[in-house]
């Protein structure tokens, strides 16, 4: 039994998604993330991401990110994230809100859902400390409240650490629910406030055995053949690491010598 592994869009958030699935690509990962700009999403860049996919032999695992906003009304720029990801081929498309309300994120959640389940696709709700769904119950919840065979719950390794999981909380949850996960390391702890907690999750990242996270443990406990998505959105490595497939062939050879030792299978 092996995972997927797959380049997420956060590892190389400065470039357009064609210049991340040829990095992917050359530095051999099988599958890819891209982060959706709706502004820029038209049809020069549709072309020149679908040659890469297909010059490179990739997959797509996910398209990023819906952001439901506050007051939870759902435009046609969510709808464009949703068919871009249709066009793709991507089984999952990645879900974060701003809505307080449970119901009203749940009823957007669920309206994604309805546009995404014709192609299959999974509709991914993360929580993170930096939006209104912060913990894996909230997630339940909402994923519950919508009642839609579409909706899953997107555990992140560092996120999952910073509401205060143990990895024996993923042991009761329905593996039907885990449709993907994203991967990387990061420090054990982080400050209790809103910029501490961004600024932990978008420069602080690091590559699995780099940090102090619980890795193994969580990983343990997610589903044996579960795709990963390799997050490490880091300051570090961009700065180190300005050419974007340096940068995905660097973190692609540290996690797998992570992998390795821990005798995690990654399927080539």
């Amino acid at each position: 039994m092996s995972h997927i592994l797959s380049l997420a869009a956060g590892t190389l958030p400065e470039f357009p998604p064609d210049q991340v699935a040829h990095a992917a690509g050359q530095a051999g990962f099988s599958h890819v993330g891209f982060t959706i700009e709706p502004e820029q999403w038209n049809r020069q860049q549709i072309k020149a991401t679908k040659a890469a996919l297909a010059q490179h032999d990739l997959s797509v695992l996910d398209v990023e990110v819906v952001w439901i906003p506050e007051g939870g009304k759902l435009t046609d720029n969510h709808r464009l994230v949703i068919d871009a990801g249709i066009e793709l081929g991507a089984p999952n498309v990645l879900v974060v809100s701003s809505e307080p309300d449970p119901d009203r994120t749940a009823a957007a959640l669920h309206q994604l859902c309805e546009w995404s389940a014709p192609s299959n696709m999974r509709v991914s709700l993360e929580f993170l400390m930096i939006t209104a769904v912060q913990s894996l119950d909230d997630a339940r919840d909402i994923v519950k409240r919508c009642d839609h065979t579409a909706a899953a719950v997107l555990v992140d390794s560092l996120h999952f650490q910073r509401a205060g999981h143990s990895p024996a909380d993923l042991n009761a949850l329905d593996r039907n629910l885990l449709s993907y996960s994203q991967i990387c390391d990061g420090n054990l702890q982080c400050a209790d406030d809103f910029d501490s907690y961004l600024d932990d999750a978008v420069d602080l990242r690091s590559v699995p055995g780099e940090g102090e996270l619980p890795l193994v443990d969580i990983m343990s406990a997610l589903p044996s053949t579960i795709p990963l998505s390799l997050e490490v959105r880091s300051k570090a490595y961009r700065d180190n690491y300005p050419d974007p497939v340096e940068r995905a062939k660097k973190v692609r050879t540290a996690a797998m010598d992570y992998f390795d030792r821990h005798n995690i299978t990654i399927a080539q």
